[in-house]
């Protein structure tokens, strides 16, 4: 009797024991991915590149994308690596321009490679879903180029980090340059220009497509047609129809890579005219590819908005030392890929990726002892790089985790480009014009009315 009464608090004591070890356990699988911790503990820093480098998104933006990234990272070792002794080594995924297999490697990348750091994309409607993947695994979200606003707004998202502006930034630059801009139409007021929003309907067109009509509306402009289609389509016709019928002065349109090809070569056999015709990125970045596919007198005069390319780009308008970074940038572009005009995608692939390697990671390691999620995110949170201070002309500050739109950078912005015989020129904002628009279009265009 005595023995069963010495036993039962032993027994019990071992139980209680037993449980906060299990719970202990399971506490520890439940945990994000090891990662470096200590600058003394590691040798390299392992970086998880996550981008649609085959599929439709590839040639509108996703591998040029990825290359930036790659020079970035290349020349960051040749310097002997992350403040100049912590290699960087990349672990490459391609999304195959499909969500759900840009969610299956973004996991490989956090479940088994344990990268700190997952660096992407170019789709907005991958950039969502990996988003939400990375912010619940607690790893750090770099995005290089997406842009819908869904990516970030209301979400108060803590390991989710974009340097690039966002997507309503594009649908509202657009509509201010037409509206600073309308008289060159030959019109008294902006409200006498008859307009059009066509868009693809994910996250990416849904967000300039908003910007475009939250602008339109501000200034009194004539809405004419508002057009969404799935990014897939294969017969514009009942869409460019519409178009015809509605006769805008000015279409703001917002697509992809295959999308765009079908329009243009669609627009022209059916005879569209209009006086201009403005892009939002991704594909319309890619004018020159798609001027190859349907005719190079189809896409010029035609304008996009998007962080300008390094060719166009003024150096005496960066930060000392930026110029000479984007000139090697194209350098490097030219003797691997033989092109002397890289779509923008390779800038903001380069520039971006250079943010987190040259300022983000070594005060990450300077002082926060390390590049695990929680002091690469800090790091992010402290960042402050005025305006000239990156290589896309712009500065950065990431929005805090109370914001709206937590983990943006608030000091980002787009420039509204012309495609004019073969170069890109920048036409807005005031401050980095190199180009007055040719506005509308002229007679030699296809679609001039």
């Amino acid at each position: 009797m005595k023995w069963g009464k010495l036993l039962k608090p032993l027994v019990l004591a071992t139980m209680i024991f037993g449980l906060i070890g299990v719970l202990a356990g399971c506490g520890k699988t439940s945990q994000p991915p090891a990662a470096q911790s200590s600058s003394e503990e590691f040798k390299e820093i392992k970086i998880g590149l996550l981008n649609s480098m085959t599929g439709a998104f590839a040639p509108a933006g996703g591998l040029a994308g990825y290359r930036g990234q790659q020079i970035a990272i290349d020349m960051i070792n040749e310097k002997g690596g992350v403040l100049g002794k912590y290699k960087v080594v990349p672990v490459a995924a391609d999304a195959q321009s499909n969500p759900d297999i840009a969610i299956r490697e973004a996991e490989r990348l956090i479940n088994v490679e344990r990268v700190p750091v997952i660096a992407g994309v170019f789709s907005s409607a991958i950039a969502v879903p990996v988003a939400q993947l990375c912010e619940r695994s607690k790893t750090i979200f770099w995005i290089h180029i997406a842009i819908s606003d869904a990516v970030v707004k209301s979400k108060h998202q803590q390991y989710v980090f974009r340097p690039q502006p966002m997507g309503s930034q594009w649908g509202t630059g657009t509509v201010d340059f037409i509206n600073s801009n309308y008289k060159l139409f030959g019109v008294s007021s902006p409200a006498d220009l008859k307009v059009a929003i066509l868009h693809e309907d994910g996250p990416y067109g849904v967000s300039c497509a908003a910007g475009n009509e939250e602008r339109i509306k501000k200034y009194g402009m004539n809405l004419v047609l508002k057009q969404s289609y799935s990014v897939d389509i294969k017969d514009m016709t009942p869409i460019i129809t519409k178009l015809k019928a509605a006769e805008p002065d000015v279409i703001f349109h917002t697509g992809y890579f295959p999308d765009l090809v079908l329009f243009f070569r669609q627009a022209r056999e059916l005879g569209l005219k209009t006086k201009a015709i403005l892009g939002h990125g991704a594909g319309h970045a890619a004018l020159p590819e798609i001027g190859e596919q349907v005719g190079k007198d189809v896409v010029q005069y035609v304008f996009n908005i998007d962080p300008p390319p390094a060719q166009i780009i003024d150096p005496k308008k960066l930060a000392p030392g930026l110029g000479d970074l984007n000139a090697e940038l194209l350098k490097r572009v030219k003797e691997k890929y033989n092109t002397d005009n890289p779509a923008t995608h390779y800038t903001q692939g380069f520039v971006h990726t250079w943010i987190l390697l040259d300022k983000v990671l070594p005060l990450a390691i300077e002082k926060y002892g390390g590049v695990t999620p929680d002091a690469i995110r800090k790091a992010c949170l402290d960042l402050d790089i005025p305006e000239g201070g990156t290589g896309e002309g712009y500065g950065v500050k990431f929005a805090p985790p109370e914001d709206e739109y937590a983990g943006q950078n608030l000091r980002a912005f787009p420039t509204v480009m012309q495609w004019v015989d073969g170069k890109w020129r920048i036409v807005w904002p005031e401050n980095l014009i190199s180009a007055e628009p040719v506005l509308p279009l002229p007679k030699d265009s296809p679609f001039a009315k």
